[in-house]
């Protein structure tokens, strides 16, 4: 399990965010100030921080500076401010990204994974079921042949890839389709998506193992899951 180090004062925001983040299966540690943050990083270990610019008792920046001091891991920077000195300074300090507020919770959750797999802190090759996926090369393989999928199928294969704790309504999987593919994707497509993705990875598509169906909500990733 991931653990995030988030430093942000808002507790509105916060509170949401430490919501967002442990339905996603990350574990989650909250400072509110500058202070507390320095408090926390001695001795814990983080796999990500997420640092809010501004706070009650200094700046991001500084607490940007004292995670540097401490362990090599991404830092994404939040921020209400989306100047340019603000941005270029973020990224000039090492940081990995940074996101405007308000900002959409997938669009964080999907930077917050392409950080961690840039920093090696997020594995690339994951199991379930018989079925590998090496999501650095884009090579799939079900028993150890490989398995041809096309970019719509493999995007909704990955969508539940990183999100394997979470039952992933048609509404959330059409959302994630429709700005993958750039074009309206309908309740229909998907569940041809749904019908012809199990056709290939699953050992029996009847009976499925990897892409289980969650009655009267949507799916979920089945069991065996196994980051490597």
């Amino acid at each position: 399990m991931k653990h995030i180090f988030l430093v942000e004062d808002d507790k509105e925001i916060a509170k949401n965010l430490m919501r967002l983040l442990g339905a996603e299966g990350f574990l989650v540690a909250h400072a509110s100030t500058r202070g507390e943050a320095a408090a926390m990083l001695g001795g814990n270990r983080y796999d990500l921080a997420l640092v809010d610019i501004s706070l009650p008792d200094g700046n991001g920046f500084a607490v940007c500076t004292e995670i540097r001091d401490t362990q090599d891991i991404p830092v994404i920077f939040l921020t209400a401010s989306g100047d340019e000195a603000s941005v270029v300074t973020g990224l000039n300090m090492g940081a990995s990204d940074y996101i405007t507020k308000p900002f959409r919770p997938r669009e964080l959750i999907a930077r917050i994974g392409t950080a961690l797999r840039k920093s090696g802190h997020s594995p690339s090759v994951f199991e379930v079921c018989g079925l590998k996926v090496d999501t650095a090369s884009g090579i799939v393989k079900k028993d150890g042949g490989e398995v041809f999928l096309s970019a719509l199928e493999y995007r909704l294969l990955l969508v539940f890839i990183n999100n394997p704790r979470a039952i992933l309504t048609r509404n959330r999987l059409l959302d994630e389709l429709w700005s993958a593919a750039g074009e309206y994707v309908n309740d229909n497509t998907l569940t041809v998506y749904i019908k012809r993705l199990r056709e290939k990875i699953e050992s029996n598509p009847g009976n499925p193992q990897i892409i289980l169906t969650v009655h009267g909500t949507g799916y979920r990733l089945g069991g065996g899951y196994v980051p490597e």
